[in-house]
């Protein structure tokens, strides 16, 4: 065994609360270099006769190792343990005074897990995983009140600029909710609501205030209380890493420079305000001059945005927020931030904008989940930009799997495309079907799949602000075929325990190819998913579980018995099989 591979420390994502009961433990091996691992377990305060043997299995593998995951519930909450590693002959221990060759004999020693408290669990929102997103840019979704119009409000549907405004308002939204309910959606996310002067609102000039284009708060209301009525959530921007230039404390230390009495609110480095060949002499949002950075770790900043966090939740019962440039903003703010938000509404959810590893803010403390940028980018890069083949991109889901606790994975925003990201329709370069096979690993994976408005109807767009068109409503122009694809994938998720909750195992995935073979499972319940990445056909040859699977679309009996599944499978094509009946079924 490489003895250097081997790896596990306590706390973090190799041993943590999953539930109030139960204690995942994991440790990290050389790929294929170890046959078997079991943890040795029990209570520090009970006799060493009552230690017991836990058999650990392989959760996920990237290219250099294996990750091996054992479940346990101590019954007193007290930890601790050891692992004991076999291939062939060779027997090794690992404990807390490293790798040896004889098993331990007494407490001391072990790894140790202190208490399972359930404060520190991190639990998010047990709906999260349930859920069906749907990403709504206000000024580009629906125009349900004109009389709320800019002044400067250009033709619905006429090409965007950076400083063009289409009308679309909070009542478009709510006239929309019936076309949101037959799409399948649960969660609305907006991008800002609030009063700034740009149309992306990232520029936040009031954050007490709706912006007057898109409604007031009593159109926020009444918004909420529909989506509610629909079982649809909805969760607000908060952009609290910066403000805008027409916010009134910015404003004041424009007017009173260092005699303001928020001077301090900013990063100031030198007075005048002003830009000294492009940049800034205070700290920005990257180096933009309109959005100045805050100041959280001032007691009066961070109380004001508490505030802000609590007051949305209050007064028009929003379900959560998700959070800009959230990396940026310090821990402690973030910690203050979830517990006045979970005393406010303890289910709702808290989003990070992170867009790479974020296990620094899945504690428990500070977020429930993060947008999963790593996992969009490795599903374009394996399927779009064919910049790796199958093993390579099993690999990097796995280490991805890895690299979270459990219910951390279950929460994540899984999404393919947004409003900073060339929409996905124009990555795939107008291919529908290699589209679609993107969005059918993103609604069969770990974690809740988003929609970026007007994916499904086949919008496209190029980096911003092209990738933020109107929403096409003429039926005649929307894509039907690719609608209904949305519909049926979402039904599938909706259907199927496994998709929502369920583990994931890579079946068949090789060097040098476009074949991805993998299996979701939730008991019973059981998928495996056959996806061709590639540009050329490729020949299936599987062997199926004993049981009968269908095809979850055309409800066709695959075989009846243990047999060989065998197919001819097309550029972009898959099949989704099922172990069980699934009641209502849309040809792909």
């Amino acid at each position: 065994m490489l003895l250097e591979a081997i790896y596990h420390r306590p706390k973090g994502c190799w041993s943590y609360g999953y539930d109030d009961q139960t204690i995942h433990l994991r440790i990290r091996t050389k790929r294929n270099d170890v046959a078997e691992v079991q943890v040795l377990f029990g209570d520090k305060c009970a006799p060493w006769a009552d230690m017991q043997i836990a058999q650990m299995g392989v959760i996920a593998s990237d290219e250099r190792f294996d990750y091996w995951q054992a479940t346990v519930h101590p019954p007193y909450g007290r930890l601790q343990y050891g692992f004991q590693l076999l291939s062939g002959e060779e027997q090794l221990w690992f404990t807390e005074k490293g790798i040896h060759d004889n098993p331990p004999t007494e407490h001391l020693g072990l790894f140790e897990f202190p208490f399972l408290h359930a404060i520190d669990i991190h639990k998010p929102p047990a709906w999260v995983n349930e859920g069906i997103f749907y990403q709504i840019f206000p000024d580009r979704f629906a125009n349900g009140d004109t009389s709320n119009d800019p002044v400067t409000v250009e033709q619905w549907g006429s090409k965007p600029t950076y400083t063009s405004f289409n009308g679309g308002d909070l009542q478009g939204v709510i006239n929309s909710l019936d076309y949101l309910s037959e799409l399948g959606i649960t969660v609305i996310y907006f991008n800002p609501i609030f009063e700034a002067p740009a149309n992306h609102k990232y520029d936040t000039g009031d954050y007490l205030k709706i912006d007057p284009h898109f409604g007031d708060k009593e159109t926020l209301k009444t918004l909420v209380k529909a989506c509610h009525e629909r079982g649809i959530r909805v969760i607000l921007d908060g952009v609290f890493n910066h403000s805008g230039v027409t916010f009134n404390r910015y404003l004041d230390v424009v007017e009173k420079g260092t005699e303001s009495l928020y001077y301090d609110w900013f990063h100031i480095n030198e007075w005048p305000l002003e830009v000294k060949e492009g940049i800034p002499t205070y700290k920005t949002f990257a180096f933009e001059a309109t959005m100045p950075k805050l100041n959280t770790a001032n007691s009066e900043v961070k109380q004001y945005f508490l505030n802000v966090g609590r007051y949305w939740i209050e007064e028009c019962d929003i379900d959560g927020w998700r959070l800009d440039v959230a990396n940026e903003v310090d821990h402690q703010f973030w910690r203050e931030f979830r517990q006045v938000v979970k005393n406010a509404k303890p289910d709702a959810y808290i989003l990070g904008e992170v867009w790479h590893d974020g296990m620094a803010w899945l504690e428990g403390d500070q977020f429930d989940g993060v947008m999963n940028y790593p996992v969009a980018n490795a599903i374009l890069d394996f399927m779009v930009f064919h910049n790796m083949d199958a093993f390579t991109f099993a690999a990097g889901i796995g280490g991805y799997l890895a690299r979270y606790p459990q219910q951390v994975n279950e929460a994540a925003f899984n999404h393919l495309d947004s409003h900073d990201t060339v929409r996905l329709l124009t990555l795939c370069k107008d291919n529908k079907e290699m589209m679609k096979l993107a969005v059918a690993f993103q609604f069969t994976f770990i974690g809740a799949p988003s929609i970026y408005y007007g994916d499904e109807i086949g919008l496209s767009g190029h980096f911003d602000p092209d990738n933020r068109r109107c929403m096409e409503w003429e039926l005649a122009k929307q894509d039907k075929d690719l609608l209904l694809f949305y519909k049926s994938l979402i039904a599938l998720r909706k259907a199927h325990p496994a998709l929502r909750k369920g583990t994931f195992r890579a079946l068949t995935a090789e060097k040098d190819s476009s074949l991805l073979v993998y299996e979701r499972a939730e008991g019973d319940d059981r998928l495996i998913i056959i996806m061709n990445a590639g540009k050329e056909d490729v020949a299936v040859s599987l062997s199926l579980p004993i049981g009968e699977w269908r095809d979850v679309f055309s409800d066709e009996i695959v075989n009846e018995a243990p047999s060989i599944f065998q197919e001819q499978l097309s550029s972009y094509d898959f099949r989704i099989l099922s172990s069980c009946k699934l009641e209502s079924r849309t040809n792909h």
